[in-house]
């Protein structure tokens, strides 16, 4: 079993930058994928970014694409995930998830970390 818990949520301005950290307990997180998905109110899971365990290979969605980062500190047990110029539109409830491949699906989920961009 992995206990997947992302912090570094907040309300920032648009064009501001935040870091989200996915910290992971259990078991060798460096043998997980991991990927960030986002979820807006009234609308479905987003896929926004994702890792292979070594952390050589990276895949984002379209919509993020050149605004996000993802990296991930395997001696840490932590995912991180770098958003810069950020939008309104891109307030959602952030979560962590992990698998064993790198394009899903993911079996382990965390609880979530809200990101609010005003205006």
């Amino acid at each position: 079993q992995v206990q997947l818990v992302e912090s570094g949520g907040g309300l920032v301005q648009a064009g501001g930058s935040l870091r989200l950290s996915c910290a992971a307990f259990g078991r060798t997180f460096s043998s997980y994928a991991m990927a960030w998905f986002r979820q807006a109110p009234g609308k479905e899971r987003e896929f926004v970014a994702a890792i292979n365990p070594s952390g050589t290979s990276t895949r984002y969605a379209d919509s993020v694409k050149g605004r996000r980062t993802i990296f991930r500190d395997n001696a840490k047990n932590t995912v991180y995930l770098q958003m810069d110029s950020l939008k309104p539109e891109d307030t959602a409830v952030y979560l962590c998830a992990g698998g064993l491949f790198f394009s899903g699906p993911y079996r382990y989920w965390g609880q979530g970390t809200q990101v609010t961009v005003s205006s």
